[in-house]
């Protein structure tokens, strides 16, 4: 079964939704602008419930089908990026520096495309929540909604989320049971030495030499330290140091990402960081100060709600146009945070040939909606059908 005859007949009007949002950008937990949107359109539609307001700006919509039954969560995310746009398009950002380049502007649309015929028609039992969710780039929006109590609130069985894949067909769609995305952790390191004129190194304990063992003693913990079949990125992204040419400076920081799936590894980069900071610092003389985040968890599809998803993802784009084992990649998603306490998956949904998320030249593939729309509509039909 094709998109859903319904939803492609208000195909424009998905389109305008996303047009409206792609040019009004807001960043991390002040999408206040954007859920008023979206509550707006979710009245419109007659959902029987609306709360705003859930971790800071963001909106959970309950439409209630023909009987009693589980409750399925369905989440879009709706954050963009501080980003200065360079598409040139018409509905291009009008807020400086703020962009929507990573779909976020059409997940909404998308779930918004479903919500309307999910209202129109209620042809399910049970409920669906829709879950409208600020902040996913930065500030774990989804973490806050949990720790709201946003799942037991609305008894959310299992939960659902798609996102815009640059370089999949328009209309396909991609995912694996198990590990889909990688845990996302950030480190900083402070070096602190004896600043002076650089004509007299002697007389100082510089801190540049440090901070470049210390960065080439990191990238030995994905050569040496790990299994090579195991995945793990170490990634230093940042040094700084310096204002001057003649002057050695009194501090370095180096800065980056480490990307994991498995928690011993994770806690084996975080022991051999401290030690090779520690040990570096005091061979160099200077002071090494590392402050370790943990980020987002890994995003671990379950694998029974993947089978489900896929099926339902070939229900729409036939059984040649879904990938059911795709590679995991080293990207994160705090969907993360729903799947840690409900079953759930996470699915990439085509984009056509577009440049790549985070980009400036991205936009969202206004075409992919009604796909989208209709796989979140159908997966609600078929988890929860009346007979």
């Amino acid at each position: 079964m094709p998109v859903i005859n319904r939803i492609a007949a208000f195909a424009e009007d998905m389109t305008a939704w996303r047009r409206h949002l792609h040019q009004n950008p807001e960043l991390g937990q002040q999408c206040h602008e954007t859920a008023a949107f979206v509550v707006g359109r979710l009245r419109e539609f007659g959902v029987d419930e609306i709360h705003e307001g859930v971790a800071v700006s963001g909106v959970i919509a309950v439409i209630n089908g023909q009987g009693d039954g589980p409750t399925i969560g369905l989440r879009a995310d709706m954050d963009a990026l501080p980003i200065s746009e360079t598409t040139g398009a018409d509905w291009a950002s009008v807020n400086e520096g703020k962009m929507h380049a990573c779909g976020h502007d059409g997940h909404t649309a998308m779930l918004l495309g479903a919500a309307r015929y999910l209202s129109e028609t209620r042809n399910f039992r049970g409920r669906v929540a829709l879950i409208f969710q600020p902040a996913e780039e930065v500030g774990g929006g989804a973490e806050l909604m949990v720790e709201e109590g946003v799942l037991d609130r609305f008894d959310i069985r299992e939960v659902y989320a798609l996102h815009s894949a640059p370089g999949t067909a328009l209309g396909q769609f991609y995912t694996t049971p198990g590990p889909l995305m990688a845990a996302v952790d950030t480190f900083h390191i402070d070096i602190k030495g004896v600043g002076g004129h650089a004509a007299y190194p002697h007389e100082t304990i510089d801190p540049i030499p440090a901070s470049l063992s210390i960065a080439q003693g990191l990238a030995t913990i994905v050569s040496r330290n790990h299994n090579p079949l195991d995945d793990l990125v170490v990634s230093v992204t940042m040094i700084h140091a310096g204002t001057a040419d003649n002057v050695v400076p009194e501090t370095a920081y180096l800065g980056g990402t480490v990307r994991t799936f498995d928690k011993a590894v994770q806690a084996m980069v975080m022991s051999r960081m401290e030690d090779i900071v520690a040990g570096q610092a005091a061979s160099f003389g200077v002071q090494g100060t590392l402050r370790y985040e943990v980020g987002y968890p890994p995003t671990v599809n379950d694998p029974v709600a993947t089978d489900f998803a896929v099926s339902v993802a070939q229900d729409i784009a036939g059984a040649g146009g879904v990938d059911a084992a795709a590679t995991p990649e080293m990207g994160a998603e705090d969907f993360a945070f729903f799947q840690e306490k409900r079953p759930g998956a996470y699915l990439f949904i085509g984009n056509g040939d577009t440049a790549g998320l985070h980009q400036p030249d991205y936009d969202f593939d206004d075409a992919a909606a009604p796909f989208g729309a209709s796989y979140f509509a159908r997966l609600v039909e078929r988890a929860l059908p009346l007979t």
